[in-house]
C-alpha cells in the first residue's frame, strides 16, 4: 500500500509499505477518511536536519512514518485475542490516536494520552497513522462510529471536533452562556458549531475575514476581527452588557489572544486554552485571583468523550461534514498539504479508498 510520509521542509512523499497484519490484540482498520489537522504542520514544516525527534519519530520506529491522526474506517481484520464485543470485521469505527499502558488510572478511564507510564504511541506522530489504505492499532483504541454519521464526520471527531467537544465539556457550557471562541480554524470552528447547537451565544474571533464568514454560517452571533478592533476585550464587554463573556476558548495559540481570552471573561468566568505551543503572560492578581477566574488547559478527549461526542452529533443531526472544504485522494496529498500549509482554507480530509 501507499502511505504519506513527511520529509521535512514542507516536502512529502507517497511511499510503499506492506499491508499491515494484526497482532494478537490488534485490528487492521481499512481507512475511509483521514482528516488533516493543524498539529501535523509542525512535522510537515520541520527541518530535515532536526533528526527523528523533530519529525516525530519514536525510538521504536525505524524508517519512514505514515502520517495522519484522524482515522476513521471499517475493521478489516482482528487479532486472535480480540473479543467480538471489542471489535469485529465490518465494524465502523473511529480511532483514539494514543496508546498507553492500558491499565493505569488514566488509561482505564479512556485517557490514554495521560498514561502514568507515559504515552507509548501517538498514531500519525510516533507510530504509523491513517494517511494510507490500512492502519494497524490496538483494538482497545477503537471507538464505534454511529450508523447515522459519515466516515468524514468520524474523522473530524477523532481529533479536531472531539477536541472542541472536550474543551466545552471542561468549561461546563450551558445554553444561557455567552462564549468567546478565539481562532476559527478547524478546532475553533467546531467549538463554534457545537456551542451554538447547545444553545449558547457565540462570539467568534479570527484575523481572517473568510474564517469569520464561515463562523457566522456555523452559528456565531457576533464576529470580531482583532486586526480591525483596537480593544478586543472592550468589544466583548460591549456585547455582554459590560460584564464580559461567561466562558472563553482559545484555539489560536496566539499569546495575545490567550491574554484576551482570560481578560474578556466576567468575574467568576472560565477561560480554556486548547491551542498548542507558544506562551502567555498574565497579571495573576488582576487577571485571575481578584476576579475569581478559572483557567483550564484541555488536551483532546478520552475514548468515552469521543463516543459521547459522536452520539450527541448523531442525535442532534449536526452537520459536521460541512467543516470540510477540501476532499483529496491519497495521490493528491502533496497538493493537499501545500494548500493546508497556507492556513487560508478550511479543513481537508484524505479519502484513501
Amino acid at each position: 500500500m501507499k502511505g504519506v510520509v513527511f520529509l521535512g521542509d514542507r516536502k512529502l512523499e507517497l511511499m510503499d509499505f506492506p499491508d499491515p497484519a494484526p497482532g494478537p490484540d490488534d485490528v487492521v482498520l481499512e481507512i475511509r477518511a483521514s482528516g488533516m489537522c493543524g498539529s501535523d504542520l509542525k512535522y510537515y514544516r520541520a527541518s530535515p536536519g532536526g533528526g527523528a525527534a523533530a519529525l516525530g519519530f519514536s525510538k521504536g520506529l525505524q524508517g519512514p512514518l505514515i502520517r495522519g491522526h484522524e482515522p476513521c474506517g471499517v475493521v478489516a481484520a482482528v487479532g486472535s485475542n480480540v473479543s467480538p464485543k471489542m471489535a469485529r470485521v465490518g465494524m465502523r469505527a473511529m480511532q483514539h490516536h494514543y496508546r498507553g499502558c492500558g491499565v493505569c488510572p488514566h488509561c482505564s478511564t479512556g485517557w490514554m494520552q495521560l498514561c502514568v507510564e507515559g504515552v507509548e504511541e501517538v498514531y500519525g506522530a510516533t507510530g504509523h497513522g491513517a494517511h494510507a489504505r490500512y492502519m494497524r492499532c490496538p483494538a482497545r483504541t477503537l471507538v464505534p462510529l454511529p450508523e447515522e454519521l459519515s466516515f468524514e464526520t468520524g474523522a473530524a471527531i477523532s481529533c479536531g471536533t472531539g477536541t472542541a467537544w472536550g474543551a466545552l465539556q471542561r468549561l461546563g457550557l450551558q445554553g444561557d452562556h455567552v462564549i468567546a471562541v478565539f481562532g476559527q480554524g478547524p478546532v475553533g470552528l467546531s467549538a463554534t458549531q457545537l456551542a451554538a447547537a447547545m444553545g449558547a451565544r457565540v462570539i467568534a474571533l479570527d484575523t481572517s475575514a473568510d474564517r469569520l464568514a464561515r463562523a457566522k454560517e456555523f452559528g456565531a452571533e457576533a464576529l470580531i476581527n482583532p486586526k480591525e478592533t483596537p480593544d478586543v476585550v472592550g468589544a466583548i464587554r460591549d456585547l455582554t452588557h459590560g460584564l464580559g463573556a461567561h466562558l472563553s476558548l482559545d484555539a489560536s495559540s496566539s499569546p495575545e489572544a490567550r491574554t484576551q481570552a482570560v481578560r474578556c471573561v466576567r468575574t467568576w468566568g472560565k477561560a480554556c486554552f486548547v491551542g498548542e505551543g507558544d506562551t502567555v503572560t498574565l497579571d495573576v492578581s488582576n487577571d485571575l485571583l481578584r476576579r475569581q477566574v478559572t483557567l483550564i488547559g484541555s488536551w483532546t478527549f478520552s475514548t468515552v468523550g469521543q463516543a459521547e461526542c459522536a452520539r450527541y452529533i448523531a442525535d442532534r443531526g449536526i452537520d459536521v461534514d460541512r467543516l470540510f472544504t477540501h476532499r483529496w485522494k491519497l495521490e493528491q496529498a502533496e497538493e493537499a498539504y501545500r494548500l493546508f500549509d497556507a492556513q487560508s482554507s478550511g479543513k481537508g480530509v484524505i479519502l484513501p479508498n
